[in-house]
């Protein structure tokens, strides 16, 4: 067997052994390099091989990390997506970047099917699991329900949670996701760097008399998630198109 697949070998084993924890950062290469007493050039063929199977993750300037566990996004829910992530074991830290009342822009106006010239509160959040800052969304609210919810604190509360306190029921949304990459003003809040891929949610939420309620855009690392639909005879309906650049 080649060494650097021998080295490869190795060092999978010790990751699915919980050597290494997902999340957690390797050795440096050359501290690598020494102990298995080869290269660096066959050390990072090895590495290689362990990011094509996706067990470890290369961040330039920053190190080797073992790939966390992917996280089902799941589209037949009708929940937020951190309460979707706590669902599945992980511990979500949200932060508010920004929250304003402002008029609603042109695009999120035509999405919500807003007045010209209407408000509404813009809520900033970033969503941090498995050690890295992975989720960045911006949901635009609108109606009279958006000035009670200035003060809720939504690093602890959700925002689906927020609207039915305030007695806006949420009845369906629909949602498009498509693949990008991670814009600058975006990928300054979050542990890429510009350019990575990523998934873009674009969801809008409705009220039980059809009215639009939310417009919701969030940027995903495409690194940290995966979809997942459970299919049936009667229930999801899922639809695959093509991506549009915008």
């Amino acid at each position: 067997m080649a060494r650097y697949r021998a080295i490869a070998a190795d060092l999978a084993a010790k990751i699915r052994d919980g050597h290494y924890a997902p999340g957690e950062a390797l050795p440096a290469q050359r501290e690598l390099s020494t102990a298995y007493g080869v290269t660096l050039m066959t050390l990072r063929q090895a590495l290689r091989e362990l990011s094509d199977e996706g067990l470890i993750v290369q961040q330039p300037g920053r190190g080797t990390f073992v790939a966390p566990p992917y996280p089902a996004y799941h589209l037949g829910s009708l929940r937020s997506l951190a309460d979707d992530l706590r669902e599945q074991g992980h511990e979500v830290r949200t932060t508010v970047i920004a929250r304003a009342q402002r008029r609603v822009p042109a695009r999120v106006a035509a999405l919500l099917r807003a007045r010209e010239a209407e408000t509404g509160l813009r809520l900033e959040r970033v969503r941090a699991f498995a050690g890295r800052r992975a989720i960045h969304q911006v949901s635009w609210v609108r109606g009279p329900h958006a000035a009670g919810l200035r003060d809720v604190d939504f690093s602890a509360t959700s925002l689906y949670a927020a609207l039915a306190a305030a007695g806006a029921a949420v009845a369906r949304a629909s949602e498009t996701i498509r693949p990008g990459v991670l814009a600058a003003d975006v990928a300054r809040h979050l542990d890429d760097d510009e350019g990575a891929p990523v998934l873009v949610s674009d969801r809008i939420t409705y009220g039980p008399d059809g009215t639009a309620l939310v417009a919701d855009r969030a940027t995903i690392l495409g690194s940290m998630m995966q979809i997942t639909a459970d299919r049936a005879a009667t229930g999801l309906s899922l639809h695959w198109g093509a991506a549009i650049a915008r």
